[in-house]
């Protein structure tokens, strides 16, 4: 479903990345494991089009992304794509429910029932009028998850999503992970520091010195 193939990326002298390559299944958990400066977040904004590489293919449900122009490509991100991170980057002026619709409002679509259904499924039905700052870091993250998945995207990329969370909030957003996997066969790939998260996984990838290894 998603396809690297020898994606390579520097900032002006430094080479961050070295020729990756990596096939990710429609309905697969990746998690990507690595100490810092090892190019984990580098490569998931890539895949996740928010960069670009400086050579090197992806693929994403057999489009090739690096030969889109930046609005083909910033709607098909929209579409396609969503993004949970370590803080969840909620706007603070807008109701649980609007933050979730934001990214089907930015495509021109009213999405409403959906948001309401996923807030329904993440425990949250009674928090869809709350602003964020009326919410606790557990449940803005669910917020967050739920606003990734309004678009129904082919993958989903989490950057650290439970290092900002205390050790119960966390366990709850992986399980959260992977009911959402097991009931909606949604894809994730999750850069992650917890070593519990990552061997939960269905595979776990090593990255060392701007490489998998």
């Amino acid at each position: 479903m998603l396809e690297a193939r020898q994606l390579v990326k520097s900032y002006g002298s430094l080479q961050v990345l070295k020729g990756i390559d990596l096939e990710i299944r429609s309905g697969e958990i990746v998690s990507i494991v690595g100490a810092s400066g090892a190019g984990k977040s580098t490569l998931l904004h890539l895949l996740g089009t928010l960069d670009k590489p400086d050579g090197g293919q992806l693929l994403l449900d057999g489009e090739d992304l690096t030969r889109l122009k930046d609005k083909a490509l910033a709607d098909f991100r929209n579409r396609k794509i969503g993004f949970i991170f370590q803080f969840h980057n909620l706007m603070p002026e807008f109701t649980a429910l609007e933050n979730i619709c934001m990214p089907a409002w930015i495509g021109g679509e009213d999405r409403k029932a959906r948001a309401t259904e996923l807030l329904e499924r993440l425990g949250l039905a009674d928090r869809a009028t709350h602003y964020p700052g009326q919410l606790s870091g557990g449940e803005q993250q669910r917020v967050a998850v739920a606003r990734a998945l309004i678009n129904a995207p082919s993958v989903v990329f989490a950057d650290e999503p439970s290092g900002n969370l205390d050790s119960r909030n966390a366990r709850d957003l992986h399980e959260l992970f992977f009911q959402l996997r097991d009931e909606l066969g949604q894809t994730f790939v999750i850069v992650t520091h917890n070593e519990e998260l990552a061997q939960m996984a269905d595979r776990k990838l090593e990255m060392r010195d701007g490489r998998i290894v």
